[in-house]
């Protein structure tokens, strides 16, 4: 049996309160709080009522604490339904419940092998005091690494059948704390643009933010909004409220045609887990971002050995170009046979067929120009796997004959684009394809997709989705600048893997560099993209490149090397859009990447996370003339131990990939 997911529980109930307590008609001002396993994050619940601008009367509200920092002042709870009153005040607690839970389970697809669950826990059981008399479960849970609410909707005869037009949940950090902001203005988005600096005052009620939202604090605390579990259900933006500068509020996807409604449903009902992360430093976050994962079920996969992570040769990225070959590159066998060799000489374990393969309605068949059982048997004798591209709206018609299809025919995986929504009806449709490829043994590629929200723990085969803004956008902007670069890992890595399709050995500088199809440049240097490899997380890796680009090439042996999946995770040093350097375990080997933004920079990066003994660390960096030939590259090898120091000189633009192994 396959060990992905394997959940080990140590210990459960740690402090043994598993405590009820009828509580009816508590004064509105005895606050119930609950802290963190470590002592320092404490939030707090109250029914009160605040001054304006806050809205009139006794509502909820929950508060947040660092260490005794405020994180979050009294920030509102409440629904609101199309056809009914809003359910956000006139409350009475009618219960509390309170429990600890400790927790490690295995996770053989993602940044850290051993993942632990602990947390603490406080439900408040509330009802209105006028009739109806609807009820409202409010879930707290307090990790070391942040807050995680959500509601929960008994079932009762008021809300039996019921629409919901919002989510009113509150963000209400003190003062007026900058931010690394994703600005879509739409709900119907793939989620591809930059992460904007700003302060939270430019956040306005009526704007449309994407998340995860990376916020810092002017106590120098970093925080980021997130969103777990979403599972029939609406996704989550945030705009901002009216005379608070440092207050958000929580938005939901409409369905489409319906902008006053988001989600329908019956009782008993759970919304997702609204998270807010909590670090002292941003690079903290990224380390801790196991708390999406901890919110979602446990893989509802029994058997996952058929599931393999790894690298795959691709076919899109380079445009229809080839050099040197007898046949005619596009779309055709012959090409998609030139990849698959590439794949197995590099030992990659997958061969990605995009777009173009099949009728865009009709995946069930081949264009004339694909052989598919020739590709396939191909691709067999040479050990690689092949992926394939389609459309979800072909996938939404198709899925049941299709998968099981695929199945037969030996496809590993499937590469799903241009959903670009996130409302109840397209979530739900994530949901059902990821079960389906999993009945059928595929893996499963989102790309025109909302960022993760932990869904991969309870189907693995969903290695990776994209929901960024990807290397492709050097096909025809500037905008993939290594400030973007830098600043991904910060925020839209927090969500969980994120399918860059990095590779590019066309490296340019700033001033070299110009958009273009047919094998298309990226900004920055080659050290720059081989980091991509260790900073970027993806269970389902692309080599983006053409593959004569890499045969050969300074670099492509630290590609063959790089596994995509980890054992353990650290996170030595960034600042969102200047700089990062992340380390990450492979069983007995250590890979470090390390990224700049245009500003070269010298770094002393401590080697502390290196077990005892000797290391032997090649080292894969920018050549000294780098800032004139982005290609250039510098490749040595030293020996290193946990006490030393690795200088890295980092080129504008650049970056450096070292592989330490033991020295034996």
């Amino acid at each position: 049996m396959g060990k992905g997911n394997r959940a080990v529980v140590t210990t459960f109930g740690l402090c043994g309160c598993l405590l009820l307590i009828a509580v009816a008609n508590l004064p509105a001002a005895e606050p119930l709080s609950v802290t963190s396993p470590d002592g320092k994050l404490t939030l707090t619940f109250e029914l009160k009522q605040n001054p304006q601008p806050y809205l009139p009367g006794v509502r909820a509200y929950y508060r947040v604490s660092y260490q005794g920092e405020p994180v979050l002042e009294d920030s509102p709870l409440g629904l609101d339904f199309k056809g009914q009153p809003a359910l956000d005040h006139d409350f009475e607690i009618v219960g509390t419940h309170q429990d600890s839970h400790d927790s490690t389970w295995t996770n053989e697809f993602g940044a850290d092998r051993t993942v632990r669950d602990h947390y603490n826990e406080l439900t408040v059981s509330l009802r209105e005091r006028q009739s109806p008399g609807r009820r409202l479960d409010l879930i707290f849970r307090v990790y070391d690494a942040g807050i995680a609410l959500r509601y929960s909707l008994p079932q009762q005869d008021a809300l039996a059948k019921f629409t919901l037009s919002s989510e009113d949940t509150g963000f209400y950090f003190p003062g007026n704390p900058s931010a690394f902001a994703l600005d879509l203005g739409s709900y119907t988005t793939s989620y591809e643009s930059e992460f904007q600096p700003i302060t939270l005052d430019q956040i306005k009620p009526t704007s449309i933010i994407g998340i995860p939202l990376l916020i810092h604090p002017q106590s120098g605390l970093w925080a980021a909004i997130l969103e777990a579990d979403v599972d029939d259900y609406a996704g989550m933006y945030l705009g901002g409220v009216r005379g608070i500068p440092g207050a958000l509020m929580s938005k939901l996807s409409p369905l489409p045609g319906h902008s006053d409604e988001a989600v329908k449903g019956t009782t008993p009902k759970l919304t997702p887990w609204d998270v807010v992360m909590v670090n002292s430093t941003p690079g903290g976050l990224i380390e801790s971002d196991d708390i999406i994962l901890n919110l979602n079920p446990p893989s509802a996969i029994p058997d996952t050995s058929w599931i393999k992570p790894g690298k795959s040769a691709w076919n899109w990225w380079s445009g229809s170009y080839a050099s040197g070959v007898d046949f005619k590159p596009g779309m055709n066998t012959a090409t998609m046979e030139h990849y698959i060799d590439f794949a197995s000489k590099a030992h990659l374990p997958y061969m990605l067929i995009d777009a173009g393969w099949s009728p865009e309605k009709d995946i069930t068949r081949t264009v004339p120009a694909i052989d598919m059982p020739a590709i396939l048997a191909y691709a067999k004798q040479r050990n690689v796997r092949i992926l394939l591209w389609m459309h979800w709206s072909a996938v939404d018609k198709q899925m049941d004959q299709a998968f099981p299809l695929f199945e037969k025919w030996g496809v590993a995986g499937v590469k799903i684009d241009f959903m670009d929504r996130n409302d109840q009806e397209m979530v739900n449709f994530y949901h059902r394809t990821v079960k389906a490829a999993a009945r059928y043994h595929l893996v499963v590629d989102f790309h025109g997709a909302y960022p993760p929200d932990g869904l991969r723990r309870t189907y693995p085969n969903l290695l990776t989705r994209e929901g960024v803004m990807g290397m492709e956008y050097n096909k025809w902007s500037r905008r993939e600048t290594p400030e973007h670069l830098t600043t991904i890992p910060f925020t839209r890595m927090l969500a969980g893997p994120m399918d860059y399709t990095p590779g590019c050995f066309n490296n340019a500088t700033r001033e070299q560099f110009e958009p273009r199809n047919i094998r298309p440049m990226c900004q920055g240097t080659r050290a720059n993209q081989l980091a991509m490899y260790v900073v970027y997380l993806s269970p389902l890796e692309m080599l983006s490149d053409y593959p004569e680009d890499y045969i050969g090439q300074p670099g492509f042996e630290f590609l063959e090397k790089v596994p995509t999946v980890w054992d353990e995770t650290r996170v030595l040093n960034g600042e969102p859009s200047q700089y990062i350097t992340i380390a990450r375990r492979h069983g007995n080997q250590w890979f470090l990447g390390s990224m700049t933004n245009w500003t070269p920079r010298d770094l002393n990066v401590p080697l502390s996370f290196l077990g005892p003994g000797e290391w032997n660390a090649q080292v894969f960096a920018d050549g000294p003339d780098a800032d004139q030939d982005a290609k250039s590259l510098s490749i040595q090898t030293r020996r290193v131990t946990a006490k030393d120091a690795l200088p890295l000189h980092l080129a504008s633009g650049g970056g450096a990939a070292v592989n330490f192994s033991p020295a034996k």
